[in-house]
């Protein structure tokens, strides 16, 4: 049994150029084998019967002409229908082909814009940390420089010997 339908496509039609040729053949040999036998069993004369076979070859190239020509048409056709059917995979490819690229660049956009997004978020909660952080290195700068204020107004009555 054939795994795929591709495979019984092309042994049927493998089958169907073997039968065509057979059949040729076997009217090829059928005509000869006739003639052959009709000349044995003859009682007619020599120049009949050379006339008679000149007759019958005549019949026969023409009868295998004709069947050579359908063989070929029908090749031809074959051929043709192959072609189209590959012509039209082609393109469906390319068109899944495009799709997958498409839907890849989308996704890549997509992925973009959340890392930016989120990249965004952190760099403003950095920026607030920072504030946070600068405002209470302030408060502790401003609280040093008046204690220091407070330190230095309170030293000149220490050198008067004034403690509070």
């Amino acid at each position: 049994m054939k795994n795929n339908k591709r495979e019984q496509e092309v042994e049927h039609k493998d089958n169907g150029a073997n039968a065509g040729s057979a059949a040729v053949a076997g009217l090829v040999i059928g005509g000869l084998a006739g003639a052959g036998a009709a000349l044995l069993f003859a009682p007619q004369s020599g120049k009949e019967t050379r006339e008679q076979i000149q007759q019958k070859t005549v019949e026969l190239r023409d009868q295998a002409a004709e069947k050579v020509e359908g063989a070929v048409s029908q090749v031809k056709d074959t051929a043709q229908k192959i072609t189209t059917n590959l012509h039209g995979k082609t393109e469906e490819l390319k068109q899944k082909g495009g799709e997958l690229v498409d839907n890849a660049v989308s996704q890549v956009k997509d992925t973009a814009r959340k890392v930016t997004a989120n990249l965004q978020g952190k760099a403003e909660d950095l920026r607030k940390q920072g504030e946070e952080i600068i405002v209470d290195q302030l408060d502790h700068v401003s609280a040093a420089a008046e204690a220091g204020k407070a330190a230095l107004s309170h030293e000149p009555e220490r050198k008067n010997g004034k403690h509070s």
